[in-house]
């Protein structure tokens, strides 16, 4: 498996919706998820990282010379089952208790580096894998906030009428019936970072790097669905420090990305053009890169 990073990133990415819910919630009957105190829109992280694992399982055939690209968490996957798989590659007892008592923490270790140089997402985002076939535990060096949105949003409810029925019972009624959910318009910031000592744990490596970035630009592509509406990725800018350790706070590359109106803020914004987006200058040691 290829080196791990040897530099410290922070990355903001920018998205809008048309017409679409970006992230349902099953609380609120699959409304969009919003703060209800200011009404911005939400987008959580989990939702986003869905949709990088997605995109890598499909890009994987066509990336052979690019190892360890299965998802862990995964559609119906049965987790105790992928957790077998290093057992069996590394010849261990399923029951701990039958180890020597002088090799369980190192194969426990092999374990969890099994796992991580198998699933890319184990290896970007780390698992909780101590379930009864246990695997250990990993922090992976990506994480993502939530998204949210850059102006307060409108979700609204809309009625579509079906002229189909699901029984013979109901055959004379003329239509049913049913609602969707959706933000007129929104544009999204999700900001993130990446850790070169969390990156040495797990084995994260520039090539895995590269196929984050790629998963981020193109991920709502594969992504389509009826209720989603448009979801368009609109800008990724990648802070990348000179040192494993950093050579500037967070937020204060953060703050270097702006984001205003470029049109009468007094109205309501309805494209991604209303939105001007600009940098401002970042601290030595600090490269501004944009995949």
């Amino acid at each position: 498996m290829a080196d791990p990073i040897q530099n410290r990133y922070e990355f903001v990415f920018l998205f809008d919706v048309e017409l679409g819910n970006p992230n349902g919630d099953p609380d609120a009957g699959n409304l969009p998820r919003i703060d209800y105190e200011t009404n911005h829109g939400l987008v959580t992280d989990v939702a986003l990282k869905r949709k990088v694992r997605n995109f890598v399982d499909l890009a994987r055939p066509e990336l052979p010379d690019h190892p360890g690209l299965e998802i862990y968490v995964r559609e119906k996957a049965i987790l105790n089952d992928e957790h077998a798989l290093a057992y069996a590659a590394l010849q261990y007892d399923r029951d701990p208790k039958k180890w020597p008592k002088d090799d369980k923490a190192a194969r426990e270790k092999a374990l969890t580096a099994w796992m991580c140089a198998r699933f890319f997402d184990i290896r970007t985002f780390g698992a909780v894998m101590t379930t009864e076939v246990n695997c250990g535990q990993v922090r992976g060096p990506v994480q993502l906030s939530f998204a949210k949105s850059v102006d307060p949003v409108t979700a609204q409810e809309v009625a579509i009428t079906r002229m189909a029925v699901t029984n013979e019972r109901d055959a004379e009624k003329e239509r049913t019936i049913g609602r969707k959910h959706l933000i007129p318009s929104g544009l999204y910031r999700a900001e993130g970072f990446v850790s070169a000592h969390l990156a040495e744990r797990t084995g994260f490596s520039e090539q895995d790097l590269a196929l984050f970035w790629r998963a981020l630009g193109q991920m709502f592509d594969h992504d389509r669905s009826a209720s989603r509406g448009k979801l368009t990725a609109r800008r990724l800018v990648v802070f990348k420090h000179a040192s494993k350790l950093g050579n500037a706070p967070a937020q204060t590359l953060f703050d270097a990305v702006k984001v205003a109106r470029a049109t009468d803020p007094a109205t309501p914004a309805r494209a991604y053009a209303d939105y001007q987006v600009y940098l401002v200058a970042v601290p030595d040691g600090v490269e501004v890169i944009e995949p």
